[in-house]
């Protein structure tokens, strides 16, 4: 089992905030780390190339991967506004850097590795990436969140920074990496079957219009009920056909991005094909805390790399702090870095996807119950 700490610094001044972090980690893992993970601040976004050289000459890993996010992740701190780096430290060995111009890992990877991925939501095709993993892979990661604009995120490998593309680490098969996907959403109404769609637009849900199935669900819901939908309704798609029943936790989450009234249709955030199966879903706090819950019982970990969706933390759950509390307290450690993310990448099953209002974690040094 390796050796791991999750250092932070909320302080203004980025010089102070990467010597703070630098030393926490230098207190805690003691010498030269086989992997450090940076996350930035969107704050500190521009001081990144600095921040990066300042660790390399500090701690000098042997693979250093970053990037900046508009909000960051340690132990139990949630920081979705003002300074924070957070600075994740392994001691293991043989971590291989990776930098992706294209959506594809190379074919060369061991079989059960798994990767960490950091990309820029503007410039890196995320989902196409996703799409393409080989099923005895384990994929994790996010797309920096710290700028709405193209070429304003930044991305660390080793002693170079990018504005474009992806940077990723391929850990070595006997860390025991695990991944965990946890959604934001309980699904409300029934399933449904797409009847009838072009792309990602849905005309027809069981043979009636796309539309029409949603004002039913809104006139059928109870206030409180339909005040959530009215704030904010999204499509569950289901992953596994061959279920008879499905829950929170069973579902690919989309966002209904718009609507045809003339047609009556439905525009999602995916291409649906006709034949699946999909279920209306609301963000719902509640379930999401039961999720990752059921999600991280019966584990412990020797650490944890969280990618969180922008749209958790105090957004869903009135408070910070929500997902690092339950997985420190789930997985009994400490060492939980990670950051809020313009989507998250992870696997259903073998399959992997670009997530959205998911906790997308990979947990290192994993231990079953009972195992």
């Amino acid at each position: 089992m390796g050796s791991y700490a999750a250092a932070v610094s909320q302080h203004p001044d980025a010089a102070v905030a990467v010597a703070e972090v630098i030393g926490q980690s230098l207190e805690r893992i003691g010498g030269q780390p086989g992997l450090a993970v940076l996350f930035i601040s969107g704050t500190h976004a521009g001081q990144t190339p600095r921040i990066a050289r300042a660790v390399q000459q500090g701690l000098s890993p042997t693979v250093l991967l970053g990037c900046t996010a508009g909000g960051t992740l340690a132990n139990r701190q949630e920081i979705e506004e003002g300074p924070s780096i957070v600075l994740f430290t392994a001691q293991i060995d043989g971590a291989r850097p990776l930098r992706l111009d294209n959506p594809r890992l190379p074919d060369d990877l061991p079989i059960g590795s798994s990767v960490v991925m950091m990309g820029d939501p503007f410039s890196f095709d995320a989902a196409t990436l996703a799409a393409s993993v080989r099923p005895d892979l384990t994929v994790v990661g996010g797309l920096a969140s710290a700028s709405p604009r193209p070429g304003g995120n930044h991305l660390i490998l080793d002693g170079a920074t990018f504005t474009s593309g992806a940077v990723a680490v391929v850990l070595p098969v006997d860390v025991d990496a695990r991944a965990v996907v946890a959604t934001g959403c309980r699904p409300v109404g029934d399933p449904m079957v797409v009847t009838d769609a072009e792309d990602n637009r849905i005309r027809s849900l069981a043979g009636r219009p796309a539309l029409e199935r949603l004002a039913r669900l809104l006139s059928s819901a109870d206030e409180a009920g339909a005040d959530r939908i009215r704030r904010g309704v999204h499509l569950g798609v289901v992953f596994d056909e061959h279920r008879e029943e499905f829950g929170a936790g069973d579902f690919l989450i989309r966002s209904i991005v718009g609507a045809d009234k003339a047609a009556g249709a439905l525009v999602v955030s995916d291409i649906v094909p006709i034949g699946t199966t999909v279920q209306f879903q609301i963000r719902d706090a509640e379930a999401a805390s039961v999720d990752l819950e059921d999600r991280l019982s019966d584990l412990s970990a020797g650490a944890a790399l969280a990618f969180t969706c922008n749209g958790r933390g105090s957004h869903l759950f009135g408070l910070t702090g929500h997902d690092a509390d339950h997985l420190v307290d789930g997985l009994a450690t400490m060492a939980v870095a990670g950051m809020s993310c313009a989507g998250e990448i992870g696997p259903i099953g073998s399959v992997h996807h670009i997530h959205g209002f998911t906790a997308s974690v990979l947990l290192l040094d994993a231990v079953a119950e009972g195992t």
